[in-house]
């Protein structure tokens, strides 16, 4: 197999050199500064190992590159260019033949839930994968993943459930490059237990505090998630499950040498995107709890906070923990 890794970044970038040192066949995808930086001076990837440069083929799009049948699309990209993205490969011709949508597997390796939806719509063999890998972007060219031993648990399987010998060849690859890579039969109950972990990430990303002064902000956000999903009658994985399943597999050790970073939509504000994705965090809840009749202020605000700051481009952790908690106590 070879592995497009569309979307090089904090993740994307991570996963495509850990594959790369395994001795996988590996293509990254980018854009602007960044996918220049991989062009000239390939790509640094920093884990506890130390760091290395790897020199793989760079793309900035699917019409750079010719695709084969034995390629694995592997989506890294923020869940709010999913769209344009799936647009611009599904139609992309395999060599022999058909085009990507109707030939090739691709693996969803986003936070949120919408993503698999969106292509499904184009792609008939879809899969969704549970990323749980502490990453960051740290200037273009240059990625960090903190986690040891293994650098990440990504749970796959088939969308929107089963497995295969596609899933499992994947799985395969996956583990040679220090990532554990379960395939399950119910993938979307992990993504949907990771969907309540990163109702934190608006919180994270305007206030620049994951710690004390936000668990009780944390808990509110992650009850009133539970409570949607509960009555929508969505599955998701409990914490206890997912202690005993990743268990000591993937710690963070700051003697490693990588500094622990701020979480991806942080990332994104600090960059100055302009865009941020808690529509598909808080607003996944924010959405249920409309179809369900539940209500949920905690997330409806996060949702509108972290859209504000992204679009103003405000200043990640600009905001105190007070402000944003009258914030959220005025619209509840």
């Amino acid at each position: 197999m070879r592995y497009v890794i569309i979307g090089a970044g904090a993740v994307g970038g991570s996963v495509g050199g850990r594959l790369a040192e395994a001795g996988q066949d590996v293509v990254l995808v980018a854009r602007g500064a960044h996918h220049a930086a991989l062009h000239e001076h390939g790509l640094r990837l920093t884990t506890p190992d130390g760091t290395r440069t790897h020199r793989l083929p760079v793309v900035d799009g699917p019409g750079a590159l010719a695709l084969r049948p034995d390629d694995v699309l592997l989506l890294s990209v923020k869940t709010q260019d999913s769209t344009a993205a799936l647009d611009a490969w599904s139609a992309r011709p395999v060599a022999g033949g058909g085009t990507a949508g109707e030939l090739l597997p691709l693996v969803c390796a986003q936070n949120g839930v919408e993503s698999e939806r969106l292509a499904l719509r184009r792609f008939r063999h879809v899969y969704a994968m549970c990323v749980w890998l502490p990453a960051t972007y740290v200037e273009p060219g240059a990625v960090s993943a903190g986690g040891a031993p293994y650098t990440g648990m990504l749970h796959l399987g088939r969308y929107p459930s089963g497995t295969d010998g596609t899933v499992a060849a994947i799985a395969a690859g996956l583990a040679k490059g220090k990532l554990l890579a379960p395939v399950v039969p119910d993938v979307m109950r992990w993504k949907y237990a990771k969907l309540l972990a990163n109702l934190a990430n608006a919180i994270e990303a305007v206030t620049g505090v994951i710690g004390e002064e936000t668990w009780e902000l944390i808990r509110r956000a992650t009850a009133e998630g539970a409570a949607v999903l509960d009555a929508a009658g969505i599955a998701y994985v409990g914490p206890e499950e997912q202690a005993e399943t990743r268990g000591d597999h993937i710690t963070f050790d700051p003697d490693g040498g990588v500094e622990r970073g701020h979480g991806s939509s942080w990332q994104s504000l600090s960059r100055g995107t302009g865009t941020i994705e808690a529509d598909y965090l808080n607003g996944e809840i924010a959405l249920l709890g409309r179809v369900h009749g539940v209500p949920t202020p905690v997330n409806d605000t996060l949702q509108r906070t972290a859209n504000t700051f992204a679009r103003e481009r405000r200043a990640a952790g600009s905001m105190s923990v007070a402000e944003l908690t009258a914030l959220i106590d005025a619209d509840g």
